[in-house]
């Protein structure tokens, strides 16, 4: 796993990162974007949220671009690109064995 060498992304983490795909975003924006992707099913408190940011930015996934006031806006790195792509593929196999097992 050349992406991320800590194990499989939880529900938020997987999301958080799936965020920053298209462009660079602050917290705010991180929240609106995983309620609204999974229609509210994973709902991300400011605990949680700051945490994982941290831990992103720690592990080399996110990069904070700019501070303005309070307001922190980040963007996905290629390490960040990777360790989604591993994980989107983990889950397609995880899907695929259940799908199998189930004929």
């Amino acid at each position: 796993m050349a992406g991320r060498e800590k194990g499989p992304l939880t529900e938020p983490m997987y999301y958080v990162l799936m965020s920053f795909l298209d462009r660079e975003m602050c917290g705010t924006q991180i929240t609106e974007f995983v309620e609204k992707k999974t229609a509210g099913r994973v709902k991300l408190g400011p605990g949680t949220l700051y945490t994982l940011l941290a831990k992103f930015q720690d592990e080399g996934l996110i990069a904070e671009i700019s501070v303005e006031g309070r307001k922190r806006t980040y963007q996905i790195t290629d390490r960040g690109r990777e360790s989604f792509r591993e994980e989107l593929e983990r889950l397609r196999a995880c899907v695929n064995d259940g799908l199998e097992a189930l004929n």
